[in-house]
């Protein structure tokens, strides 16, 4: 086993998720106090996401003492981070591990889910991920009923693509999501659960994936998915959840560790001095890992 693989599938932290695309990057930034008025193109979002990113890798209180790897979108992992790629900036300064977000959004809802778009550039895609150094993947879909069809032609979907990523030499992180507002949340997560099990011995003695899930409305529904030979981890989306409420629940679920996104960065602003960004940044990312390691 790998340095870098042994760690995730060994170390004590969390997962951060600083991968917001084209669609969720207005969001983000106005959560961050920048309103679309700052910004009149695409490059200018993005450059100021990047700047966002950037500050928070390279704050002192995001190291790998905390945290295990960190979620980029493409043009992260195509940018900088003080001179060097961000995923040789990562690991290399940080010892924090690269992932790439690899899908291209959702389809829309059918069979109660929202299926991955085709993904038409995923070899070339993988093949730059693998020059620069990037470790694992992530792809999302998103589960909104317990329509059993569905939760097992999205699982399947999922690990099709799955089995392309590690024919790389890299670990993809399947993200099925259970909406938390679904009606049905629960017999959808008892479906999926079934599914994956289903889907995971077929992979072969010799390949792991990693799993990234909705906190289940049941506690510890997973927990034989993470002692699971072919799983190398499992990590749970904050979902909408406030911070709070996300490390909460997470707490409950043994074994299963943070990949939050909004709710890692949750009070962090652009107009905060450096020291107070740091202090609230550290202070997040010391809730989700004992949230993690609890």
């Amino acid at each position: 086993m790998s340095t870098q693989t042994s760690r995730m599938a060994s170390g004590q932290g969390f997962v951060a998720a600083l991968d917001q695309s084209g669609g969720s990057t207005p969001k983000a930034l106005k959560l961050y106090g920048i309103d679309e008025s700052k910004y009149g193109s695409e490059a200018e979002m993005f450059e100021l996401i990047h700047q966002m990113r950037e500050r928070i890798i390279t704050s002192p209180s995001f190291t790998s003492e905390k945290i295990l790897a960190a979620i980029l979108f493409e043009k992260t992992m195509d940018s900088q981070v003080e001179g060097k790629d961000t995923a040789a900036y990562l690991w290399e300064n940080k010892q924090i591990l690269p992932i790439l977000k690899v899908d291209k959004g959702l389809q829309d809802a059918s069979e109660g889910v929202r299926m991955m778009k085709p993904i038409p550039d995923l070899d070339d895609l993988l093949a730059r991920a693998v020059d620069k150094g990037i470790f694992g993947t992530k792809m999302r879909s998103v589960i909104q009923n317990a329509d059993p069809g569905g939760i097992h032609a999205i699982v399947e979907q999922q690990f099709d693509v799955a089995n392309k990523i590690l024919a790389r030499g890299l670990a993809p992180i399947i993200e099925p999501e259970v909406d938390i507002n679904a009606p049905d949340k629960e017999a959808a997560e008892d479906l999926l659960h079934e599914e994956l099990l289903a889907h995971l011995d077929p992979l072969g003695d010799d390949k792991q994936v990693m799993l990234k899930l909705t906190i289940p409305t049941k506690d510890d529904l997973f927990v034989d998915l993470i002692a699971h030979p072919r799983i190398l981890r499992v990590v749970a989306l904050s979902g909408g959840y406030s911070r709070q409420e996300a490390n909460e629940r997470l707490a409950r679920n043994h074994g299963l560790i943070a990949s939050f996104s909004r709710a890692l960065t949750e009070g962090l602003s652009a107009d905060q001095s450096e020291e107070e960004f740091d202090q609230i940044l550290a202070n997040s990312i010391d809730e989700i890992y004992q949230a993690s390691i609890t």
